[in-house]
């Protein structure tokens, strides 16, 4: 079946249909890299990671923009207060993003764009803004004229009253009108700058994604990505841009966006202790665990992320790599049409691990070898295709939380595991059951069956 998305532009779900049919253009706005991703910034990473890999199924080719912004007041207000350079902390947070969304299974991006790169591209853009009479210079700084485009709010379809009754707007004497925004501003001495017809300076925000998308993937593009929190003002002014430079009615045909991630149902915030780090949460739990949360609600709907719903799914992901243990080997197969029909579905990912229920069902009920390796070649390719089951079934259940079972080694797990099957075949039972008990004691659980013992940590 074909693929439907929900377009926040026409608010409505719509049979997707690309400007090129054999190729797919998306961008998606990445990390301001000053700090450790928080699951917040997780979840777009997830979201779009499943498009993603969906799209790469249905069409030969698909370009995935997705961008690093290391140029912007919270950088250089982190690098100020830290003492640390500025280039070394965005080198040092870009590597952390990359680690921790590697755990997460997230496929890196096809082109992952940095701003500081792109500073000729967006220094061009505003000329041309300029030149149409979109754009004007004022004391250093270089605003876009929100009233010259008659169009501007058609994203967030909100008055423009109420737009700068909800925005945090910057007041100054500059502006020609209080909604203007900046494309540019002064840099002082001591804050990265580069020249530019109006001065040195740095670029705004709205303006860095504008030049990006464009230099990456055209003037206008498939899809559009990021958070609900972006639709106003930074996609609804990357519109206003983008739109008047370039001389088209849109920026993207269809825009995606993924709704908001609670904790424990609070607003995560550090001063109520709920503040979730990824790199944190990846020494209490496996990264399929944090990524299959992030997948258990509808990218459109709010997610309330718990400990107790990582825990849940990590119960989930047990029972899924315990169907595929053993012989057969599993190998993947067909991805089943019921997965992909839910995925089809507007990324539908409740619906399709639900199907992955089903299967991993059929594996236990399977009457013989080959009904269970058809059963386990399906679940595996529907997990693959979730960005799941990436790994050996006897690697997931090896893995152990920082510090966890005792420091107990695999090979110091394997050895007692050996001594124990010594004592067994001395009939010294009662060693047996003494090696067993300090496993278990070290979250250590045996399973005995007639090909051998198995272990996983609890």
């Amino acid at each position: 079946m074909p693929l439907d998305l929900y377009n926040t532009l026409t608010r409505r779900k719509e049979r997707f249909e690309p400007l090129r049919p054999d190729h797919v253009g998306m961008y998606v706005c990445g990390p301001t890299v000053y700090d450790t991703a928080h699951i917040g910034n997780a979840r777009p990473v997830v979201v779009f990671d499943l498009l993603f890999r969906l799209l790469s199924r249905l069409y030969p080719a698909v370009t995935y923009v997705r961008n690093i912004t290391d140029v912007d007041d919270k950088i250089i207000d982190r690098a100020r207060d830290s003492g640390e350079p500025i280039d070394a902390l965005t080198v040092r947070t870009t590597d952390l993003f990359h680690a921790d969304m590697d755990a997460l299974n997230a496929l890196r991006p096809s082109i992952e764009p940095r701003a500081t790169q792109h500073i000729g591209q967006m220094i061009a853009l505003i000329a041309t803004l300029i030149e149409r009479g979109n754009a004007y210079a004022a004391e250093g700084h270089v605003l876009f004229s929100v009233p010259s485009m008659p169009s501007y709010g058609q994203l967030s379809r909100r008055s423009l009253e109420d737009m700068i009754a909800g925005a945090r707007v910057e007041v100054a004497p500059y502006k020609r009108d209080s909604s203007d925004f900046v494309l540019w501003k002064p840099s002082s001495p001591d804050q990265p700058g580069w020249d530019s017809p109006w001065g040195r300076g740095r670029p705004g925000w709205h303006i860095e994604c504008s030049a990006m998308a464009k230099e990456h993937l055209g003037a206008t593009f498939d899809i559009h990505g990021g958070g609900l929190d972006l639709i106003f003002p930074h996609h609804e002014n990357e519109i206003a841009q983008s739109c008047c430079a370039n001389g088209t009615d849109r920026l993207a045909r269809t825009w995606v966006h993924n709704g908001f991630v609670t904790v424990e149902g609070e607003k995560m915030s550090k001063s109520l202790g709920n503040f979730f780090t990824v790199h944190d949460l990846l020494d209490e739990f496996p990264g399929e665990a944090i990524r299959l949360t992030l997948l258990s609600a509808h990218y459109r709907q709010p997610l309330d992320f718990t400990r107790e719903g990582i825990r849940q799914a990590k119960g989930a992901l047990d029972r899924w790599y315990q169907a595929l243990r053993g012989e057969p080997a599993a190998i993947p197969a067909e991805l089943p049409f019921d997965v992909l029909a839910a995925l089809e579905d507007d990324l539908n990912s409740p619906l399709a691990i639900a199907h992955l229920h089903e299967l991993a069902t059929a594996v236990n009920k399977a009457k013989s070898d080959a009904e269970k390796a058809a059963a386990k070649g399906a679940l595996l390719a529907a997990g693959q295709q979730l960005g799941l089951l990436q790994q050996d079934a006897e690697a997931w259940f090896r893995w152990a939380p920082t510090g966890g079972a005792e420091g107990l080694t695999d090979a110091e797990v394997e050895q007692l595991i050996v001594d124990r099957k010594s004592a067994r075949a001395a009939k010294n039972f009662a060693e047996a059951d003494r090696i067993r008990k300090e496993l278990a004691d070290k979250g250590i659980v045996l399973e005995d069956g007639p090909q051998g013992t198995t272990w996983k940590r609890g």
